[in-house]
């Protein structure tokens, strides 16, 4: 396993839409090893293989649970809303608060090319929201309603 470099928001891979995983083959294995090394490193709770300069629809998340590899992830069903502040690696020291789903069903392949289906509610949906929009080319930024500025945020808890 190897870090790999965070691309940050100007780079043009980011805005580029992913290219779906055919087979998982041992690259895909060693990519989605190093987006959870590298993802923990950062002090992030999920990683899209964009953000790491390469185009193909691989996510991982880990949201305090154990991680999750997903291959081709596919948004099925969401319901309902919530409004709550993100972040992403991409964008260090940028916060602000987004609408997604409160509930998502997601349908993806797994890192043995299973095919799996996952309800997922509150802060895994978000997560799996924000990193299936990094495979569309879209930021958190796209979507932000208020943005929120850490050091002020810090200042007031001292």
């Amino acid at each position: 396993m190897a870090l790999r470099i965070i691309k940050l928001d100007g780079d043009p891979v980011l805005r580029k839409k992913s290219k779906k995983i055919d087979k998982v083959t041992d690259r895909i294995q060693t990519l989605l090893d190093d987006m959870v090394e590298t993802m923990v490193d950062a002090n992030g709770i999920g990683l899209a293989a964009p953000q790491v300069g390469i185009l193909r629809r691989a996510v991982v998340i880990d949201i305090g649970e154990g991680v999750i590899k997903m291959l081709n992830p596919e948004i099925l069903e969401i319901d309902g809303t919530i409004v709550d502040v993100e972040g992403c690696l991409s964008i260090p020291n940028l916060s602000g608060t987004v609408e997604r789903p409160e509930k998502v069903k997601v349908k993806y392949l797994d890192e043995n090319g299973e095919e799996r289906l996952l309800e997922a509610t509150e802060l895994l949906a978000r997560a799996i929201c924000h990193e299936v929009d990094h495979l569309n080319g879209i930021l958190f930024t796209d979507k932000v309603i208020e943005y929120i500025d850490l050091q002020e945020e810090e200042d007031i808890d001292e």
